[in-house]
């Protein structure tokens, strides 16, 4: 099995490989293009469009401000979406290592005491311990969990069992953070961010609204004028 350096220099080498065939692919068929298409450049070819429409007036026009109301509550909630990758990460690791054989996490050393296995101490540096050793006791919250014979089974046990737990424990912050935003989804929903015609404000009704200003009599004021 690789070590982590090597499987890490491994991705990013065949991540540069895709990226040169990439790009040297794209510039041969640009230069390829360019001496075998022909060239008859005039002004109607030569015009800006959108989606092949003419344009019509300036660029430089006023946009209605709820573009931009909705484009932000896009952007709110489409970044949230990239916390969901790295509890992905950790619930994939901590399920799948839960499901290993204990021969796969622990072996007996030549010293006689429990060790772990590649597989097991490359799976605790992907969770981020640094210097991952065999469990040499049981937690107080994993007592119930961990009935085992010898010292190897116990601490493949206590790997199972923290692994599972761990599971759990990531499924509970996912709701926990799927509910503060599903709070925040309802809470521009109800302000009404969300409808494109939005009303200012509830309308009163016509009759309490307040009566048109009443003017006196026309013949007094044409009196009044001429005097």
């Amino acid at each position: 099995m690789l070590s982590p350096m090597a499987s890490s220099m491994a991705i990013v080498a065949y991540l540069a490989l895709f990226a040169g065939v990439g790009i040297v692919f794209l510039f041969v068929n640009l230069l390829v293009g360019k001496f075998v298409r022909p060239a008859n450049p005039h002004a109607e070819k030569l015009e800006i469009y959108e989606c092949g429409e003419p344009t019509i007036g300036s660029s430089f026009v006023q946009f209605d401000l709820r573009f931009y109301v909705v484009a932000l509550l896009f952007i709110i909630f489409d970044v949230e979406v990239a916390f969901f990758f790295p509890w992905a990460a950790v619930f994939g690791k901590a399920t799948n290592a839960a499901r290993l054989e204990p021969a796969q996490i622990v072996a007996r050393g030549e010293s006689g005491q429990p060790e772990l296995t590649e597989t097991a101490s490359l799976i605790y540096r992907e969770l981020g311990v640094r210097n991952p050793v065999a469990p040499a006791s049981v937690p107080a919250t994993l007592q119930s969990s961990v009935v085992a014979s010898d010292d190897v089974s116990q601490s493949a046990q206590v790997f199972h069992a923290g692994m599972e737990q761990l599971a759990w424990l990531t499924i509970v912050d996912i709701l926990a953070f799927f509910a503060v935003l599903l709070i925040g989804f309802a809470y521009v929903w109800k302000r009404g961010d969300l409808n494109w015609v939005r009303a200012l404000g509830p309308q009163r009704p016509i009759s309490e609204r307040e009566s048109p200003a009443t003017y006196g009599d026309p013949l007094e004021e044409e009196q009044f004028l001429s005097a």
